[in-house]
């Protein structure tokens, strides 16, 4: 349940983008939102790509004046990894250490439902580590 948790702090909303929209217009969209990276939505909102910082420096490599003139279709990455809102935060680390990945789209009933970054995940790690250690410190402090 790690995923909905998240996402009730954070909420839902995500950033997104066409397959047609080009590099720059992405590249604007992130600095603006400051967010590493935006979800392609297809003609029926189902999702057809992930556009990430990395994408955009990879397409870079060897043609980076000509890269603002692609779109989201040619840099994304097609295959998308996504979660749950019923995932829990063990599936999540593993998940992202396990595919070198920053970001997953949360998936529920078919649709996008939310963004999960790594940042997310580590901070509800640290949250978790706190609560643990208060309810060690309340059990150390009555056991005496």
């Amino acid at each position: 349940m790690a995923v909905a948790h998240i996402l009730r702090q954070k909420g839902t909303a995500v950033v997104t983008v066409a397959p047609s929209d080009n590099v720059q217009s992405i590249v604007d969209t992130l600095a603006r939102h400051r967010i590493g990276a935006v979800v392609v939505l297809d003609a029926e909102d189902a999702i057809a790509g992930i556009v990430s910082e990395r994408d955009i420096v990879r397409a870079m490599a060897g043609d980076a004046a000509g890269v603002v003139h692609k779109t989201a279709r040619d840099i994304m990455t097609a295959r998308v990894r996504t979660c749950t809102p019923a995932d829990s935060e063990t599936e999540l680390m593993q998940l992202m250490t396990e595919h070198r990945i920053r970001h997953l789209p949360v998936v529920a009933h078919g649709k996008l439902a939310g963004m999960i970054s790594i940042g997310d995940v580590v901070k509800l790690r640290m949250e978790s580590m706190e609560a643990e250690a208060d309810q060690m410190k309340i059990y150390i402090a009555s056991a005496g």
